[in-house]
């Protein structure tokens, strides 16, 4: 399937890009260069133009009294709802609509391209190009983890670029699906609907969505991969020699494989660009170390959110103390003293934070 994203990339841009993509071996990086930058650069204007300006007439109070920290993070917020709202719904129509990635085996998954996946490695590749930029710039205000998430999911989907394991692009962006639910759980919090019904229904679909494509589709598609992977180590590669029938198809690949430039049959379909289809073992380490930690983080952040979740809706409990017995000596009227044992219970009530836990983003 043919790039369906509307604008085209301009020639020079292609170029421009062409000594970056042979440097990192980034073939059909020249292809979408355009989504990568159009990507990055439109959601930074979300984020210091859209996001501030739509933020401040519809909620002028609760954001006119944020910090500036706090106002970054609602800022980011917004992006993140953007991106994954436009992302999900641009994957999920590739993988229904695509037939050549429908119908790839474990090489095409490998080494293949589609141009329609291509577009989706190159608007995610944009938009994590942001996050590592942005997270850089405030690593105190969102922490080691969220920059070791924002650096491994941008090495993972730039090797797409490669292409390696371009099949799988949409496949693991679909970790986004849960994405908006999480970020209307935090505006839930920032808008004093903590504890509403809005919030409970809300984060009973972000806990739902987030086990379901998060911890069960990420893992059995890290597993596929993983096997994909497997099996491309020990793959032998083909023969660097020159594939001979390439050699009188008159084409312009004829006469690269003429020249010596072609080291495989030739190929105008999925695997064009797959080259001696090698897969170094640095790469594949790269690639699945950094999957690895993404799924790690994913069940530790799932467990905080189960936390996070339970401390909005749960009643705190009520701590009782008994004070100890006082006796008390009195004499009555008729001489005789009387001893009286007096045993006080005081309830404290736990009093909850001012300031409500942010969900994780």
């Amino acid at each position: 399937m043919h790039d369906p994203f509307p604008f085209p990339n301009p020639p020079w841009l292609s170029k421009a890009v062409q000594p970056f993509a042979d440097y990192f071996y980034l073939p059909t990086l020249p292809l979408h260069i355009h989504e990568v930058l159009g990507s990055f650069l439109g959601y930074y204007f979300i984020n210091i133009v859209v996001a501030p300006t739509v933020s401040r007439k519809l909620f002028p109070v609760k954001y006119g009294k944020l910090s500036p920290e706090r106002k970054i993070n609602w800022d980011v917020h917004v992006v993140s709802l953007c991106q994954s709202t436009l992302i999900n719904v641009l994957a999920l129509w590739v993988m229904f609509t695509d037939d050549e990635r429908k119908n790839m085996d474990w090489q095409q998954r490998i080494w293949g391209y589609t141009g329609a996946a291509g577009m989706i490695q190159g608007l995610a590749t944009g938009y994590f190009l942001w996050d590592l930029a942005v997270t850089l710039q405030n690593v105190k205000l969102f922490g080691p983890g969220m920059l070791a998430h924002a650096l491994s999911a941008l090495l993972v989907f730039s090797f797409g670029f490669r292409p390696f394991v371009n099949f799988y692009g949409c496949t693991f962006i679909l970790y986004e699906l849960s994405s908006p639910f999480l970020n209307f759980h935090w505006f839930f919090d920032k808008l004093d609907m903590t504890g509403s019904k809005a919030q409970l229904y809300n984060g009973i679909i972000l806990l739902f969505t987030f086990f379901s494509c998060r911890l069960v589709w990420g893992t059995y598609q890290s597993v596929r991969v993983y096997q994909d992977v497997w099996k491309a180590i020990n793959h032998k590669p083909l023969t660097s020699s020159i594939h001979i029938d390439a050699l009188n198809n008159g084409t312009a690949a004829g006469m690269s494989a003429a020249a010596g430039n072609s080291a495989a049959p030739l190929d105008t379909g999925v695997m064009r660009f797959a080259g001696e289809e090698y897969v170094p073992l640095w790469l594949a380490f790269t690639y699945l170390g950094s999957n690895i930690i993404l799924n790690t983080l994913n069940f530790y952040w799932f467990g905080k959110m189960i936390e996070t979740v339970r401390k909005r809706f749960q009643p705190p409990k009520e701590e009782r103390r008994k004070q100890k017995a006082t006796a008390t000596r009195s004499t009555g009227a008729n001489g005789k003293v009387r001893v009286d044992l007096d045993e006080t219970e005081v309830r404290r009530r736990k009093v909850a934070e001012d300031e409500p836990i942010d969900a994780i983003s």
